[in-house]
Parts: structure tokens; sequence; C-alpha cells
């Protein structure tokens, strides 16, 4: 009776994490959908321990306190800007949680009865693999993130360091599985090799893929939790494994789609604007010098005194200013002039997808005005003014009209094709890709240097005195 009632809970947190997931695909759902995951969450961690049979729950107790404090700390010093980097950090943990117990649980059966049989080992080494490049790879990427790691220059030698260690890896699986082995060095060493593959597939891609590497990164962590449960007989943590495991290798599908790059040359083609032609790469003070037409907010005013549509296009640089609340101000007061507002969002606008989505949603913009890339295209030729806030790559005209450049055919958002077009930015650097922006300097385009939050709060202090 027990045995049932326990595949009952788990079948139910199964529904829960679906459910939840579902919830997630909308602003407007998506508190709720994270509340039926946590239920189902704790749902699916109740019904392990009854499981197990666990008798003694202190340590359990008081390691959920120290996970919740330090989970509660994390979110509420996490600033929007960083969220990539905190969604990167817990695939890592997941992927070191998952090593960490199917080496524990592996010594613990060798200690009482010698190696387990061949299935339940192969269940182990899959854990530990997966795990381990989850660990150090989420490591390397949260670094890249923070631009405390540059991109390598010797792609080439990481590349042989990976091929070794890939083959080296699994031969010893191969042996480890088929020997029986008991030895915990041997296992030390599997588990050395797997964290440096991890340190070599990371590390020599570039940091306009990482949001890639990012969800693949949070595939594997699924894979490996579902490798777990395998180990423990937990049918819980496989399906939660499974889940998150489909759900990230279908995200990927969708960023390497939106960038119109295969999954392969991310992982093992170089780094954007690392190759290519020499014209991609001329020196930025060349391609700008004298082109770019600047304005000050209070033109920007002017300009958009008399439009009747108008659109927001938010990239990183908005992030970074904090200025989801100040573009919010500025489009209620086009709006009260009666214009109309929308905004243009890029499948990989920021660092992670849905990053721009939870930044505007974060200052209350009506969903219905979010417009994805496909949706909005048509309809920016007939846009009086698009407004660029500190987006880059996604809006350079380079990837539709120049064969030469590395991001040619990456599908962007046609800001080109407004009457007029007004970049905010603090400055003109190069965006991940590296290469120069011809979006600035043509004709319909204007430039109001500066941080997103200050230039806005100016330009609507100025309309309101139009």
């Amino acid at each position: 009776m027990m045995f049932a009632l326990i595949n009952l809970s788990y079948l139910a947190a199964a529904v829960c994490f679906i459910l939840g997931i579902k919830g997630m695909t909308r602003p407007k759902t998506a508190v709720r959908g994270n509340q039926i995951a946590a239920i189902g969450m704790l749902i699916a961690v109740v019904s392990a321990l009854l499981h197990q049979g666990i008798i003694n729950y202190t340590a359990i107790l008081a390691g959920m306190i120290l996970g919740g404090s330090i989970g509660i700390w994390l979110a509420r010093r996490t600033a929007t800007t960083e969220m990539p980097e905190l969604v990167a950090s817990l695939n890592g943990i997941g992927g070191g949680a998952s090593v960490a117990v199917a080496a524990s649980t592996w010594m613990q059966t060798v200690a009482v009865s010698g190696a387990g049989n061949s299935g339940w080992t192969a269940a182990i080494l899959a854990s530990i693999i997966i795990g381990s490049v989850t660990l150090t790879g989420s490591v390397v990427a949260v670094l890249k993130l923070k631009g405390n790691l540059g991109d390598s220059r010797n792609n080439r030698l990481w590349h042989s360091v990976t091929l070794v260690t890939l083959v080296t890896a699994l031969i010893g699986a191969v042996l480890f599985t088929a020997e029986a082995s008991t030895s915990p060095l041997a296992l030390a060493a599997l588990i050395g090799l797997c964290l440096l593959l991890g340190v070599g597939l990371v590390q020599p891609i570039g940091g306009a893929d990482m949001p890639v590497v990012v969800a693949l990164l949070n595939a594997y962590s699924g894979l490996a939790g579902a490798a777990t449960g395998f180990v423990l007989g937990n049918q819980g943590l496989i399906i939660t494994g499974s889940l998150v495991g489909a759900s990230g290798l279908i995200l990927t599908a969708i960023m390497c789609k939106a960038m119109n790059r295969s999954l392969p040359n991310v992982l093992f083609g170089g780094v954007f604007g690392a190759s290519g032609n020499s014209a991609s790469k001329q020196d930025e003070g060349e391609f700008y010098d004298g082109k770019v037409k600047y304005a000050t907010p209070d033109d920007l005013a002017l300009l958009l005194d008399g439009a009747r549509n108008v659109v927001m296009v938010p990239g990183y640089g908005l992030a970074v200013a904090q200025a989801q609340h100040a573009v919010k101000e500025l489009a209620n007061q086009l709006e009260g002039r009666g214009a109309k507002v929308s905004y243009a969002i890029h499948p990989v606008a920021g660092r992670m997808p849905g990053h721009m989505n939870v930044l505007l949603a974060e200052a209350e913009i009506p969903y219905g005005q979010l417009k994805d890339m496909d949706a909005i295209n048509p309809e920016l030729p007939q846009a009086d003014v698009a407004i660029v806030l500190g987006a880059n790559d996604v809006v350079n005209p380079a990837a539709a009209e120049d064969p030469s450049s590395p991001i040619f055919g990456m599908p962007i958002l046609d800001v080109h094709k407004a009457k007029t077009v007004v970049v905010v930015k603090r400055s003109l650097s190069a965006g991940f890709a590296g290469i120069p922006n011809g979006l600035f300097i043509r004709d319909n385009s204007l430039m109001v240097k500066g941080d997103a939050k200050e230039v806005l709060q100016a330009t609507t202090a100025a309309i309101k005195d139009l």
C-alpha cells in the first residue's frame, strides 16, 4: 500500500512539474507556474524520504534550512543583469550534487557488498561523467559571462586537450564497468578527467555563444539528475531530470536557430569574430569616423512628439542601466499623446532567452505590447521611430546584407527599415560578436550617447515641457 502511495506521489509531482513549466511560458502565469512546480518538488522530496524509510530528519532539516537561506540570499542580491550567471551557477551546483551522490552511493555499496551489477555501474558512470562536465563547464561559463575569463586564443590546443580527455575518460569508464572496479582511486581519477573535460569543452567557446552553452549545461544537469535517479532507484528524480534535460535541449535548439548556427558549430566552430574576412574586423574608429549623426534627449523628444508608431528595442544595455521603469514612463507619455508603443524582442537579446521579457515584466509593461521577432519585423517599415536601447548584434544589418560578415544569416530585428532609428548606447563599442554595426551610420539613424536610464528620463522630461 505504501509503495503504491509513493508511486502515486511521484506521478503527482511529475504532473505539477509539467503544469509549472507550462505556466512559466507566459509572464501572466509564470508566478503561479513557479508555485505549482515548487509544490511538486515538495511532494517529490517527501515521497523520496518515505521511499528511503528515513527516520532521523535532523540533518535533512538542517540542510533544507541552510540551502533555503542561501537561495533566498542569492535571489535577493542577484540583479536582473546577473540572472544568466545565477542560472549557470545553479546548473553547476546540480551537476556537482549528482557527482557527490553517485560517488558516495558507489563507495557505500562497494564497502558493503562489493561492486554492483553492470547496469547500476553504468548509471553511476553516466551521473559522474555528465555531472562533472556540468560542474566545471558551468564554472567556466560563469567566469566568461562576468568577463573574468577572456576568450581563448588557443582553440586548437583546447580542442586537442578535450579530445584526448574525452577518449581517455571513455576508455576508463569502459574498463571501470567491465572490470567492476572497487578502487576509490580509479573513481577519483575518472572524476578528475571528467572535470578537466568540462573545462576543455567550454573554454574555447566565445562569449557570444555563452547563452547557448548555459542552456546546454542546463540540459546536462537534468540528464545527470536523471542518471542519479537510476542510481538511487528514485522515480521522481528520473522524471524531474528527464523534464529538465528535454526542456534544456529544446531551448538549446531554439537558440541555435535564432542565431542561425548549429550546435556543433557553437561547440567546435570557434568564436564569433574570431575568424573570417578581415573587412569584418576593420578598425572601429575608421568604420565610424565622421559617419555617426549624434543627437540629444531634447532632439529625441522633438522627434517623438510627432510620432504615432514607436517601437522600443530593448537589449543588454537596458538591463545594465536598469532602465525598464524609465522606458515604461516614456511609453506612458507617448501613449498619452496618442502614439502606439510596442516592444521588439529578439530571442537572444540580453544574455539568455526571456531576459528582456522578465526585465519588462518587472516594470509591469503589458505583455500584449511585447512582440517577438517574427511578429514585429513586418511592422517595422511602418514604424515612425524605432528606439534601440543597448542592443547591438541583434540589430546589425550586416547579418542580412553582408555575406562576408561572421554573423551573416543570423535572424535580426529589421530596425534599419524603420523611418527613423535612434540608438541609445554608452559608446560605439562592439557587441559580443566583436564587429562594427552598420546600423549606427545609416542615413535614417541617429545616436544618443549615454546611459539608457538617464537618456530616457531626460527625454521624458523634455516631452513633458513641449
